[in-house]
């Protein structure tokens, strides 16, 4: 259990779309407006774990369309978000931004198409499924645990953009600071678009 709590942090918890997209909603609009945001990626990303290990990872194995058209859907909506963040005007206590942070359900559903989260998924049930041990027990104990490690290494990325906020003074800052956030996410895609 405790390899597989170690591995379940540390996926949750090194750099990727969710967490480039946290450290900039930190930033631009804090803690307490990005917590939504945070549970969203929490909930979704566990219940991905949860539906997938029971048995919906074989159905999507069975039909590669599906997958390659997800893989796409996944790398235009990332490009989407990356553009989103570049272009927001940051939330100073002077000039309010009329943009907002993620909601629950949108950070939820972004799972589904979030190419590390795929890599996640996949990887934890290839290196930690237990043949012997039934899909749903399975899949129960890997939503467990992700479920609760996800929120602390996730939060760090938030802690840290709103830390970063701190320092940036000036809404040019800001913006130097979106940018940089736009194209971590969007390198982010270079490994699932070049397998």
């Amino acid at each position: 259990m405790l390899p597989f709590v170690l591995f379940a942090f540390t996926m949750c918890a090194t750099p990727g779309p969710n967490n480039a997209m946290l450290t900039a909603s930190g930033a631009s609009f804090g803690v307490r407006r990005t917590l939504p945001h945070l549970a969203g990626i929490a909930l979704g990303f566990s219940l991905m774990v949860l539906l997938v290990a029971a048995g919906l990872g074989e159905a999507l194995r069975a039909a590669p369309a599906i997958q390659e058209v997800m893989r796409w859907v996944g790398a235009l909506y990332l490009l989407f978000l990356a553009v989103q963040i570049a272009r927001a005007e940051p939330a100073t206590p002077d000039a309010p931004s009329g943009s907002k942070p993620l909601t629950i359900l949108q950070a939820a559903l972004f799972q589904w198409v979030n190419p590390k989260a795929w890599v996640i998924v996949m990887g934890a049930i290839a290196t930690y499924g237990d043949p012997g041990q039934s899909a749903l027990a399975q899949a129960l104990g890997m939503f467990a645990v992700f479920l609760v490690v996800s929120w602390p290494a996730s939060a760090i990325w938030v802690l840290l953009g709103a830390g970063v906020a701190r320092l940036l003074r000036t809404r040019r800052q800001l913006r130097i600071f979106n940018w940089l956030m736009a194209a971590l996410l969007i390198l982010s895609l270079v490994p699932t678009l070049t397998e």
